[in-house]
Protein backbone atom coordinates (compact mmCIF):
# COMPACT_ATOMS: atom_id res chain seq x y z
CA UNK A 1 0.00 0.00 0.00
CA UNK A 2 2.71 2.61 1.08
CA UNK A 3 4.26 1.74 -2.51
CA UNK A 4 1.35 2.22 -4.32
CA UNK A 5 1.12 5.54 -2.49
CA UNK A 6 4.43 6.80 -3.40
CA UNK A 7 4.00 5.74 -6.81
CA UNK A 8 0.93 7.51 -6.85
CA UNK A 9 2.39 10.60 -5.35
CA UNK A 10 5.34 10.80 -7.74
CA UNK A 11 3.14 10.08 -11.11
CA UNK A 12 0.60 12.75 -9.99
CA UNK A 13 2.81 15.54 -10.65
CA UNK A 14 4.25 14.37 -13.98
CA UNK A 15 0.59 13.61 -15.03
CA UNK A 16 -0.24 16.99 -14.26
CA UNK A 17 2.37 18.82 -16.34
CA UNK A 18 1.65 16.82 -19.01
CA UNK A 19 -2.02 17.98 -19.14
CA UNK A 20 -0.69 21.79 -18.39
CA UNK A 21 1.54 21.58 -21.23
CA UNK A 22 -1.13 19.90 -23.94
CA UNK A 23 -3.50 22.35 -23.30
CA UNK A 24 -1.23 25.70 -22.87
CA UNK A 25 -0.16 27.77 -25.56
CA UNK A 26 2.72 26.88 -27.76
CA UNK A 27 5.79 28.63 -27.18
CA UNK A 28 5.93 31.42 -30.05
CA UNK A 29 8.63 31.29 -32.06
CA UNK A 30 9.50 34.41 -34.61
CA UNK A 31 9.31 32.91 -37.99
CA UNK A 32 12.59 33.02 -39.50
CA UNK A 33 12.78 35.77 -42.38
CA UNK A 34 16.10 36.28 -44.91
CA UNK A 35 16.90 39.83 -43.46
CA UNK A 36 19.86 41.02 -45.72
CA UNK A 37 22.93 42.45 -44.13
CA UNK A 38 22.41 46.08 -45.97
CA UNK A 39 20.56 47.89 -48.61
CA UNK A 40 21.40 47.62 -51.99
CA UNK A 41 20.39 51.14 -52.74
CA UNK A 42 23.00 52.41 -49.57
CA UNK A 43 26.10 51.84 -47.73
CA UNK A 44 26.50 52.29 -44.10
CA UNK A 45 28.61 53.43 -41.91
CA UNK A 46 31.20 50.49 -40.47
CA UNK A 47 30.35 51.58 -37.20
CA UNK A 48 26.89 50.50 -36.95
CA UNK A 49 27.79 47.16 -38.00
CA UNK A 50 28.93 44.51 -35.93
CA UNK A 51 30.62 41.76 -37.39
CA UNK A 52 30.68 38.24 -36.45
CA UNK A 53 32.87 35.01 -36.20
CA UNK A 54 32.02 33.91 -39.67
CA UNK A 55 32.25 37.43 -41.64
CA UNK A 56 28.62 37.92 -41.09
CA UNK A 57 27.63 41.28 -40.38
CA UNK A 58 24.59 42.10 -37.98
CA UNK A 59 22.86 44.83 -35.76
CA UNK A 60 20.94 42.99 -32.86
CA UNK A 61 17.50 44.12 -32.71
CA UNK A 62 15.08 46.09 -29.98
CA UNK A 63 11.62 45.72 -29.58
CA UNK A 64 11.08 49.53 -30.52
CA UNK A 65 7.83 50.26 -32.02
CA UNK A 66 6.43 51.87 -28.68
CA UNK A 67 9.35 54.25 -28.84
CA UNK A 68 8.72 58.07 -29.90
CA UNK A 69 9.40 58.28 -33.61
CA UNK A 70 10.40 61.75 -33.69
CA UNK A 71 9.23 65.03 -35.39
CA UNK A 72 11.08 64.27 -38.55
CA UNK A 73 9.42 66.39 -40.61
CA UNK A 74 11.43 69.16 -38.35
CA UNK A 75 14.40 68.09 -40.54
CA UNK A 76 12.73 70.27 -43.47
CA UNK A 77 13.00 73.49 -41.66
CA UNK A 78 9.80 74.48 -42.77
CA UNK A 79 7.71 76.29 -40.32
CA UNK A 80 4.37 76.07 -42.35
CA UNK A 81 4.79 72.42 -42.74
CA UNK A 82 5.07 72.09 -38.82
CA UNK A 83 2.08 73.61 -38.45
CA UNK A 84 0.29 71.46 -40.69
CA UNK A 85 1.63 68.46 -39.63
CA UNK A 86 0.56 69.19 -36.02
CA UNK A 87 -2.66 70.34 -37.06
CA UNK A 88 -3.41 67.09 -39.04
CA UNK A 89 -2.00 65.22 -35.66
CA UNK A 90 -4.86 67.15 -34.03
CA UNK A 91 -7.82 66.93 -35.97
CA UNK A 92 -7.37 64.05 -38.95
CA UNK A 93 -10.82 62.14 -38.90
CA UNK A 94 -8.63 58.64 -39.74
CA UNK A 95 -5.89 59.37 -36.84
CA UNK A 96 -9.47 59.60 -34.32
CA UNK A 97 -11.24 56.39 -35.96
CA UNK A 98 -7.95 54.45 -35.27
CA UNK A 99 -7.44 56.27 -31.25
CA UNK A 100 -11.27 55.11 -31.12
CA UNK A 101 -10.09 51.62 -32.24
CA UNK A 102 -7.26 51.55 -29.42
CA UNK A 103 -9.52 52.27 -26.31
CA UNK A 104 -11.72 49.47 -27.66
CA UNK A 105 -8.62 46.88 -27.74
CA UNK A 106 -7.57 48.46 -24.31
CA UNK A 107 -10.95 48.02 -23.02
CA UNK A 108 -11.58 44.28 -24.37
CA UNK A 109 -8.13 43.03 -22.76
CA UNK A 110 -9.20 44.76 -20.01
CA UNK A 111 -12.55 42.47 -19.80
CA UNK A 112 -10.06 39.75 -19.86
CA UNK A 113 -8.05 40.66 -17.19
CA UNK A 114 -10.93 40.66 -15.16
CA UNK A 115 -11.07 37.33 -14.87
CA UNK A 116 -8.29 36.59 -13.53
CA UNK A 117 -10.01 37.73 -10.00
CA UNK A 118 -12.98 36.53 -7.98
CA UNK A 119 -16.40 38.02 -9.60
CA UNK A 120 -18.42 39.47 -6.40
CA UNK A 121 -21.76 40.63 -6.55
CA UNK A 122 -24.93 41.86 -4.26
CA UNK A 123 -28.50 40.77 -4.26
CA UNK A 124 -31.30 41.90 -2.49
CA UNK A 125 -35.07 41.57 -3.33
CA UNK A 126 -38.38 41.36 -1.83
CA UNK A 127 -41.27 39.31 -2.50
CA UNK A 128 -44.77 38.40 -1.80
CA UNK A 129 -46.18 35.12 -2.14
CA UNK A 130 -49.27 32.03 -1.28
CA UNK A 131 -48.56 28.69 -1.49
CA UNK A 132 -50.87 26.20 -2.04
CA UNK A 133 -51.71 23.72 0.74
CA UNK A 134 -50.26 21.07 -0.87
CA UNK A 135 -46.20 23.24 -1.73
CA UNK A 136 -46.55 23.83 2.24
CA UNK A 137 -47.15 20.22 2.83
CA UNK A 138 -50.38 20.33 3.98
CA UNK A 139 -53.72 19.01 3.85
CA UNK A 140 -56.31 20.33 0.75
CA UNK A 141 -58.78 22.59 1.42
CA UNK A 142 -56.53 24.11 4.08
CA UNK A 143 -56.32 27.95 4.16
CA UNK A 144 -52.71 29.64 3.67
CA UNK A 145 -52.09 32.98 4.66
CA UNK A 146 -50.05 35.02 1.96
CA UNK A 147 -46.41 35.46 3.07
CA UNK A 148 -43.64 38.07 2.69
CA UNK A 149 -39.88 37.49 2.47
CA UNK A 150 -37.25 39.62 2.21
CA UNK A 151 -33.25 38.08 1.24
CA UNK A 152 -29.60 39.93 0.93
CA UNK A 153 -27.00 37.45 -0.73
CA UNK A 154 -23.19 38.39 -1.41
CA UNK A 155 -22.15 36.54 -4.42
CA UNK A 156 -18.93 35.41 -5.19
CA UNK A 157 -17.89 33.16 -8.06
CA UNK A 158 -13.85 32.10 -9.49
CA UNK A 159 -12.86 30.20 -12.14
CA UNK A 160 -9.61 28.35 -11.21
CA UNK A 161 -7.46 28.54 -14.31
CA UNK A 162 -6.13 24.70 -14.46
CA UNK A 163 -5.62 24.54 -18.22
CA UNK A 164 -4.56 28.15 -19.42
CA UNK A 165 -7.85 29.29 -20.45
CA UNK A 166 -8.20 32.70 -19.02
CA UNK A 167 -4.06 33.41 -19.16
CA UNK A 168 -4.23 32.52 -22.83
CA UNK A 169 -7.32 34.26 -23.04
CA UNK A 170 -5.94 37.40 -21.71
CA UNK A 171 -2.66 37.13 -23.35
CA UNK A 172 -4.55 36.89 -26.53
CA UNK A 173 -6.33 39.92 -25.69
CA UNK A 174 -3.34 41.71 -24.95
CA UNK A 175 -1.78 41.17 -28.53
CA UNK A 176 -5.08 42.30 -30.32
CA UNK A 177 -4.25 45.62 -28.28
CA UNK A 178 -0.38 45.97 -29.35
CA UNK A 179 -1.18 44.93 -32.58
CA UNK A 180 -4.11 47.91 -32.61
CA UNK A 181 -1.65 50.47 -31.28
CA UNK A 182 0.82 49.43 -33.49
CA UNK A 183 -1.96 50.05 -36.35
CA UNK A 184 -2.65 53.54 -34.53
CA UNK A 185 1.21 54.80 -34.90
CA UNK A 186 0.90 53.36 -38.58
CA UNK A 187 -1.87 55.28 -39.47
CA UNK A 188 -0.27 58.45 -37.24
CA UNK A 189 2.68 58.03 -39.75
CA UNK A 190 0.72 57.60 -43.08
CA UNK A 191 -1.45 60.93 -41.92
CA UNK A 192 1.78 63.18 -41.29
CA UNK A 193 3.62 61.83 -44.14
CA UNK A 194 0.68 62.34 -46.63
CA UNK A 195 0.44 65.73 -45.28
CA UNK A 196 4.37 66.56 -46.00
CA UNK A 197 3.58 65.06 -49.25
CA UNK A 198 0.59 66.33 -50.35
CA UNK A 199 1.89 69.72 -49.19
CA UNK A 200 5.18 69.50 -51.34
CA UNK A 201 3.21 68.61 -54.28
CA UNK A 202 1.18 71.59 -53.63
CA UNK A 203 4.35 73.50 -54.11
CA UNK A 204 5.59 72.05 -56.68
CA UNK A 205 2.48 73.11 -58.49
CA UNK A 206 2.87 76.73 -57.25
CA UNK A 207 6.47 76.76 -58.85
CA UNK A 208 4.92 75.29 -61.85
CA UNK A 209 2.51 77.93 -62.45
CA UNK A 210 5.17 80.14 -61.46
CA UNK A 211 7.12 79.12 -64.53
CA UNK A 212 3.93 79.31 -66.61
CA UNK A 213 3.75 82.77 -65.34
CA UNK A 214 6.92 83.69 -66.54
CA UNK A 215 6.31 81.46 -70.02
CA UNK A 216 3.00 83.63 -70.77
CA UNK A 217 4.53 87.37 -69.74
CA UNK A 218 7.19 86.45 -72.59
CA UNK A 219 4.35 85.43 -74.94
CA UNK A 220 2.68 88.55 -74.05
CA UNK A 221 5.75 90.37 -75.02
CA UNK A 222 6.29 88.11 -78.40
CA UNK A 223 2.62 89.42 -79.17
CA UNK A 224 3.10 93.45 -78.52
CA UNK A 225 6.59 93.28 -80.50
CA UNK A 226 5.80 90.86 -83.61
CA UNK A 227 2.01 93.77 -83.79
CA UNK A 228 4.11 96.26 -83.66
CA UNK A 229 6.58 95.26 -86.58
CA UNK A 230 3.08 94.15 -88.43
CA UNK A 231 1.61 97.39 -88.17
CA UNK A 232 4.94 98.83 -89.05
CA UNK A 233 4.95 96.54 -92.23
CA UNK A 234 8.35 94.88 -91.14
CA UNK A 235 6.59 91.14 -90.97
CA UNK A 236 3.58 89.10 -92.33
CA UNK A 237 0.67 87.96 -90.47
CA UNK A 238 2.23 84.37 -90.24
CA UNK A 239 4.44 85.31 -87.01
CA UNK A 240 1.94 87.79 -85.49
CA UNK A 241 -0.70 84.61 -85.64
CA UNK A 242 1.94 81.85 -84.57
CA UNK A 243 2.68 84.24 -82.05
CA UNK A 244 -0.96 84.54 -80.64
CA UNK A 245 -1.19 81.31 -80.76
CA UNK A 246 1.26 80.53 -78.53
CA UNK A 247 0.16 83.03 -76.38
CA UNK A 248 -2.99 81.57 -75.82
CA UNK A 249 -1.28 77.85 -75.73
CA UNK A 250 0.78 78.99 -72.76
CA UNK A 251 -2.47 80.68 -70.72
CA UNK A 252 -4.52 77.79 -71.36
CA UNK A 253 -1.84 75.39 -69.51
CA UNK A 254 -1.79 77.78 -66.93
CA UNK A 255 -5.56 77.73 -66.07
CA UNK A 256 -5.48 73.60 -66.44
CA UNK A 257 -2.44 73.79 -64.05
CA UNK A 258 -4.85 75.23 -61.66
CA UNK A 259 -7.30 73.10 -61.48
CA UNK A 260 -4.45 70.54 -60.03
CA UNK A 261 -3.41 72.97 -57.89
CA UNK A 262 -7.18 72.89 -56.24
CA UNK A 263 -7.59 68.88 -56.11
CA UNK A 264 -4.18 68.63 -54.03
CA UNK A 265 -5.72 72.18 -51.84
CA UNK A 266 -8.50 70.12 -51.35
CA UNK A 267 -6.90 66.79 -50.49
CA UNK A 268 -4.72 68.89 -47.88
CA UNK A 269 -7.85 70.27 -46.53
CA UNK A 270 -9.57 66.61 -45.99
CA UNK A 271 -5.92 65.80 -44.50
CA UNK A 272 -6.45 68.26 -41.85
CA UNK A 273 -9.81 67.47 -40.77
CA UNK A 274 -10.91 70.68 -42.94
CA UNK A 275 -14.06 71.27 -45.24
CA UNK A 276 -12.79 72.08 -48.38
CA UNK A 277 -14.82 74.78 -49.01
CA UNK A 278 -13.50 76.44 -45.74
CA UNK A 279 -9.54 76.51 -46.50
CA UNK A 280 -7.22 78.02 -49.34
CA UNK A 281 -3.25 77.17 -48.68
CA UNK A 282 -1.35 80.40 -49.71
CA UNK A 283 0.85 80.71 -52.57
CA UNK A 284 4.19 79.20 -51.69
CA UNK A 285 6.67 78.28 -54.43
CA UNK A 286 9.29 75.06 -54.02
CA UNK A 287 12.25 77.02 -55.42
CA UNK A 288 15.26 75.18 -53.88
CA UNK A 289 15.10 71.51 -54.17
CA UNK A 290 18.89 71.43 -52.04
CA UNK A 291 16.94 71.89 -48.65
CA UNK A 292 15.97 68.40 -48.73
CA UNK A 293 17.57 66.43 -46.15
CA UNK A 294 19.75 63.56 -46.50
CA UNK A 295 17.72 60.51 -45.18
CA UNK A 296 20.13 57.64 -43.41
CA UNK A 297 18.64 54.19 -44.31
CA UNK A 298 20.37 52.02 -42.25
CA UNK A 299 20.47 48.39 -41.33
CA UNK A 300 17.57 46.23 -42.50
CA UNK A 301 17.12 44.48 -39.19
CA UNK A 302 16.36 48.13 -37.71
CA UNK A 303 13.88 48.56 -40.00
CA UNK A 304 12.30 45.34 -38.45
CA UNK A 305 12.12 47.50 -35.35
CA UNK A 306 10.80 51.14 -36.45
CA UNK A 307 7.92 49.75 -38.85
CA UNK A 308 4.30 49.81 -36.89
CA UNK A 309 2.65 48.11 -39.92
CA UNK A 310 5.64 45.33 -39.00
CA UNK A 311 5.24 45.75 -34.96
CA UNK A 312 0.77 44.96 -35.66
CA UNK A 313 1.85 41.97 -37.74
CA UNK A 314 4.55 41.04 -35.18
CA UNK A 315 1.65 41.50 -32.47
CA UNK A 316 -1.28 39.63 -34.56
CA UNK A 317 0.63 36.74 -34.28
CA UNK A 318 1.41 36.44 -30.83
CA UNK A 319 -2.15 36.68 -29.95
CA UNK A 320 -3.06 34.05 -32.85
CA UNK A 321 -0.57 31.75 -31.22
CA UNK A 322 -2.58 32.78 -27.87
CA UNK A 323 -5.35 31.43 -28.89
CA UNK A 324 -4.25 28.43 -29.97
CA UNK A 325 -3.87 27.85 -26.12
CA UNK A 326 -7.19 29.10 -25.51
CA UNK A 327 -8.83 26.13 -27.99
CA UNK A 328 -6.74 23.31 -26.22
CA UNK A 329 -8.06 24.57 -22.80
CA UNK A 330 -11.40 23.34 -24.18
CA UNK A 331 -10.92 20.32 -24.27
CA UNK A 332 -9.86 19.74 -20.71
CA UNK A 333 -11.91 20.49 -17.61
CA UNK A 334 -12.66 23.39 -16.16
CA UNK A 335 -13.56 24.42 -12.65
CA UNK A 336 -15.84 27.20 -11.09
CA UNK A 337 -16.13 27.96 -7.59
CA UNK A 338 -19.03 29.42 -5.83
CA UNK A 339 -20.26 31.05 -2.47
CA UNK A 340 -23.02 32.52 -1.45
CA UNK A 341 -23.63 34.36 1.77
CA UNK A 342 -26.48 36.70 3.29
CA UNK A 343 -30.15 36.53 5.07
CA UNK A 344 -33.67 35.24 4.34
CA UNK A 345 -36.60 36.71 6.50
CA UNK A 346 -40.15 36.36 5.95
CA UNK A 347 -40.40 39.13 8.51
CA UNK A 348 -38.95 43.00 7.74
CA UNK A 349 -36.22 44.02 6.20
CA UNK A 350 -34.64 44.44 9.44
CA UNK A 351 -34.84 41.08 10.25
CA UNK A 352 -32.60 39.72 7.35
CA UNK A 353 -29.36 41.03 8.72
CA UNK A 354 -30.37 39.01 12.33
CA UNK A 355 -27.92 36.19 13.37
CA UNK A 356 -30.79 33.60 12.99
CA UNK A 357 -31.48 34.43 9.62
CA UNK A 358 -27.99 33.96 8.03
CA UNK A 359 -27.74 31.16 4.68
CA UNK A 360 -24.77 30.37 2.90
CA UNK A 361 -24.18 28.01 0.41
CA UNK A 362 -20.60 27.32 -0.92
CA UNK A 363 -19.79 25.02 -4.19
CA UNK A 364 -17.30 24.05 -7.16
CA UNK A 365 -18.31 22.50 -10.18
CA UNK A 366 -16.22 20.65 -12.53
CA UNK A 367 -17.32 20.44 -16.17
CA UNK A 368 -15.87 18.34 -19.27
CA UNK A 369 -16.81 17.86 -22.35
CA UNK A 370 -17.98 13.95 -23.54
CA UNK A 371 -19.01 14.34 -26.54
CA UNK A 372 -18.58 17.76 -29.09
CA UNK A 373 -18.94 16.03 -32.71
CA UNK A 374 -15.41 17.33 -33.15
CA UNK A 375 -16.39 20.87 -32.23
CA UNK A 376 -13.31 21.71 -29.85
CA UNK A 377 -10.53 19.72 -32.00
CA UNK A 378 -11.68 21.70 -35.01
CA UNK A 379 -11.62 25.24 -33.58
CA UNK A 380 -7.70 24.30 -32.38
CA UNK A 381 -7.56 23.44 -36.41
CA UNK A 382 -9.02 27.46 -36.71
CA UNK A 383 -6.95 28.58 -34.04
CA UNK A 384 -3.49 27.00 -35.75
CA UNK A 385 -4.50 28.17 -39.54
CA UNK A 386 -4.91 31.72 -38.03
CA UNK A 387 -1.30 31.51 -36.90
CA UNK A 388 -0.45 30.52 -40.04
CA UNK A 389 -2.16 33.15 -41.81
CA UNK A 390 -0.59 35.70 -39.39
CA UNK A 391 2.55 34.39 -40.10
CA UNK A 392 2.36 34.70 -43.89
CA UNK A 393 0.70 38.24 -43.42
CA UNK A 394 4.37 39.08 -41.21
CA UNK A 395 6.23 37.75 -43.92
CA UNK A 396 4.90 39.74 -46.64
CA UNK A 397 4.60 42.79 -44.69
CA UNK A 398 8.66 42.54 -44.01
CA UNK A 399 8.86 41.86 -47.81
CA UNK A 400 7.06 45.50 -48.66
CA UNK A 401 8.77 46.85 -46.12
CA UNK A 402 12.18 46.58 -47.62
CA UNK A 403 10.74 46.64 -51.11
CA UNK A 404 9.12 50.40 -50.08
CA UNK A 405 12.70 51.59 -48.86
CA UNK A 406 15.01 50.21 -52.04
CA UNK A 407 12.60 51.24 -54.14
CA UNK A 408 12.91 55.15 -52.39
CA UNK A 409 16.65 54.68 -52.24
CA UNK A 410 16.56 54.57 -55.54
CA UNK A 411 14.09 56.88 -56.51
CA UNK A 412 16.28 59.29 -54.80
CA UNK A 413 19.62 58.19 -56.44
CA UNK A 414 17.76 58.29 -59.89
CA UNK A 415 16.08 61.79 -59.52
CA UNK A 416 19.55 63.30 -57.81
CA UNK A 417 21.09 62.13 -61.48
CA UNK A 418 18.54 63.82 -63.38
CA UNK A 419 18.73 66.62 -61.66
CA UNK A 420 22.26 67.48 -61.98
CA UNK A 421 21.65 67.24 -65.71
CA UNK A 422 18.38 69.49 -65.68
CA UNK A 423 19.85 72.22 -64.13
CA UNK A 424 22.99 72.04 -66.71
CA UNK A 425 20.16 71.74 -69.23
CA UNK A 426 18.28 75.08 -67.60
CA UNK A 427 21.42 77.10 -67.84
CA UNK A 428 22.03 76.45 -71.07
CA UNK A 429 18.27 76.75 -72.27
CA UNK A 430 18.03 80.18 -71.21
CA UNK A 431 21.45 81.02 -73.01
CA UNK A 432 20.02 79.66 -75.73
CA UNK A 433 17.13 81.61 -75.45
CA UNK A 434 18.72 84.74 -74.71
CA UNK A 435 20.86 84.61 -78.14
CA UNK A 436 17.94 83.66 -79.99
CA UNK A 437 16.34 86.45 -78.96
CA UNK A 438 18.82 88.93 -79.58
CA UNK A 439 19.04 87.58 -83.32
CA UNK A 440 15.98 87.91 -83.55
CA UNK A 441 15.63 91.41 -82.59
CA UNK A 442 18.72 92.00 -84.87
CA UNK A 443 17.19 90.59 -87.33
CA UNK A 444 19.36 88.33 -87.97
CA UNK A 445 17.01 84.77 -87.66
CA UNK A 446 13.18 84.29 -87.57
CA UNK A 447 10.77 83.96 -85.10
CA UNK A 448 10.10 80.58 -85.95
CA UNK A 449 13.99 80.15 -84.35
CA UNK A 450 13.35 82.30 -81.40
CA UNK A 451 9.89 80.58 -80.68
CA UNK A 452 12.03 76.99 -80.67
CA UNK A 453 14.33 78.53 -78.28
CA UNK A 454 11.84 79.96 -75.73
CA UNK A 455 9.56 76.32 -75.80
CA UNK A 456 12.49 74.84 -75.12
CA UNK A 457 13.45 76.80 -72.23
CA UNK A 458 9.76 76.55 -71.18
CA UNK A 459 9.94 73.24 -70.86
CA UNK A 460 13.10 72.08 -69.33
CA UNK A 461 12.59 75.22 -66.34
CA UNK A 462 8.79 72.75 -66.00
CA UNK A 463 10.88 69.46 -65.34
CA UNK A 464 13.43 71.06 -62.86
CA UNK A 465 10.56 72.28 -61.08
CA UNK A 466 8.70 68.63 -61.88
CA UNK A 467 11.87 67.49 -60.45
CA UNK A 468 12.35 68.86 -57.26
CA UNK A 469 8.74 68.02 -56.09
CA UNK A 470 9.08 64.65 -56.83
CA UNK A 471 12.29 64.44 -54.43
CA UNK A 472 10.84 66.30 -52.02
CA UNK A 473 8.01 63.58 -51.94
CA UNK A 474 10.54 60.74 -52.12
CA UNK A 475 12.10 62.47 -49.20
CA UNK A 476 8.97 61.88 -47.36
CA UNK A 477 8.30 58.50 -48.70
CA UNK A 478 11.92 57.36 -47.58
CA UNK A 479 11.07 58.36 -44.04
CA UNK A 480 7.52 56.80 -44.34
CA UNK A 481 8.99 53.60 -45.32
CA UNK A 482 11.83 53.42 -42.53
CA UNK A 483 9.00 53.73 -40.06
CA UNK A 484 9.23 57.46 -39.52
CA UNK A 485 12.99 58.32 -38.24
CA UNK A 486 16.04 56.89 -38.41
CA UNK A 487 17.46 57.92 -35.17
CA UNK A 488 17.11 56.10 -32.10
CA UNK A 489 18.84 57.74 -30.11
CA UNK A 490 16.98 59.63 -26.29
CA UNK A 491 13.67 57.42 -27.39
CA UNK A 492 12.35 56.19 -24.15
CA UNK A 493 12.58 52.54 -23.48
CA UNK A 494 10.10 50.82 -24.00
CA UNK A 495 7.86 49.47 -21.28
CA UNK A 496 6.75 45.79 -22.14
CA UNK A 497 3.23 44.27 -19.89
CA UNK A 498 3.64 41.73 -18.49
Amino acid sequence: MNKLHMIAKGVAPILAALLMTACAAPEFKQPAMDVPTAFKESQLPDAQVKTAADGSTWKAAQAAEAQPRGEWWLAFNDPALNELVNEATRANANLAVAAARVKQARAIAGIAEADRIPQVGLNAGAQRLRQSPVEAGLPAGTPVDPAKVFSANLTASYEVDLFGRVSSNVAAARGDAASVEANYRSVLLAVQADVAQTYFRLRATDAELETLNRTVQTREENVKVNQRRFDLGDIGEFDLSRAKTELATARAEAIGLQRQRVTTEHALAVLLGKPAASYTAGNSPLLDGTLMPAIPAGLPSSLLERRPDIAAAQRAMEAANARIGVARSAMFPSLMLNANAGGVSGGTVADVFKWSSRSWLLGAALSLPVIDGGRNRANITRSEAALEESVGTYRQSVLTAFAEVEDNLAGLRILAGQTVQIEDAVVSARRSADLAQKLYTAGRSSYLDLLDAQRNLATVERNAVQLRGNRAVTTVALIRALGGGWDAAGAAPVVAQQ
